[in-house]
């Protein structure tokens, strides 16, 4: 397995084990149209990247893994956005917490490339 495939199954692993863990930050970014399923799409995401990190991780299962983790990075970049709002709306957010959520959106581009690799068989 190639190294940013394994780097990318660890990250979905470990975000899907938060989604369950702590799940309120997650809650708290889903876009508010979507609000009223805040729990439950939490719950189905962190399904999903559990899911994808197990995918990535088997040589025989890894293009879907790769696929399904495209899916679910393009899926979540809506409450990336949605948590740079939030962070710019609040008086009270410290201006190093805004800047970390500015600074995390274009991070999702080389993940979503990492997870294009594993999905067409080069990861």
């Amino acid at each position: 397995m190639e190294r940013t495939t394994r780097i990318l199954a660890g990250i979905f692993t470990l975000s899907g084990i938060l989604h369950f863990a702590m799940p309120k930050p997650f809650e708290s970014i889903i876009p508010t149209p979507l609000k009223p399923y805040k729990r439950e799409l939490v719950q189905v995401s962190g399904v999903a990247e559990l899911a994808a990190a197990g995918l990535l991780a088997t040589p025989a299962t890894r293009r879907w893994g790769g696929l399904l983790s495209f899916g679910v990075l393009a899926g979540v970049f809506p409450a990336n956005i949605q948590m740079t709002l939030s962070a710019f709306q609040k008086e009270d957010a410290p201006t190093w917490f805004r800047l970390l959520t500015v600074f995390r959106l274009p991070l999702q581009f080389p993940l979503l490339r990492w997870a294009r690799k594993a999905w067409v068989g080069r990861g």
